[in-house]
């Protein structure tokens, strides 16, 4: 079947954060879709979310040191990018060659901007089984993404033993 783009990969994104579920996710995706992504590009991404830091300002009566608040943001960059190290060596194992991207903001708008901006065919996010109530305190990432992001979106949940 002829796409009329000629030699252009498609492109798949799958977003994950420090959760097993997402660990899940990454290794389903690779197990369960190998022979479908030999031919397409693959992104991985994680969002640093924004930091509330209202209880530094609260501590320090109102005049946090800005080198605390750069040390807490570098932190969060780090954690970011050992995460997708260690997907893009997961990713490397199984043969598949994975770009690595992470941004700022809120993950689930994080997201779906970045499907957007990069032209993504297909968003991978994994679901953390989280309760009605749970959900309706935390949001579903997931959700979402599936009602929101410009592209089709698969949501792997981890079975639960």
């Amino acid at each position: 079947m002829d796409q009329g783009k000629g030699s252009e990969k498609k492109k798949v994104m799958v977003a994950i954060d420090e959760s097993e579920s997402s660990h899940y996710t990454l290794q389903w995706y690779l197990d369960k879709l190998r022979d479908s992504i030999a031919d397409s590009d693959v992104i991985i991404f994680t969002a640093q979310p924004n930091s509330d830091l209202g209880y530094l300002f609260a501590s320090s009566y109102g005049t946090a040191p800005m080198d605390l608040v750069a040390s807490i943001q570098e932190n969060k960059k780090k954690v970011a990018l050992l995460l997708l190290d260690k997907a893009k060596d997961i990713c490397a194992k199984h043969g598949v060659e994975a770009e690595t991207l992470t941004e700022i903001g809120d993950p689930k708008e994080a997201i779906c901007e970045a499907v957007e901006r990069l032209n993504v065919q297909l968003l991978v996010v994994g679901s953390h089984n989280r309760g009605p109530v749970q959900r309706a305190f935390l949001g579903s990432v997931s959700n979402y993404c599936v009602h929101n992001a410009k592209c089709p979106v698969l949501v792997v949940k981890k079975p639960t033993v």
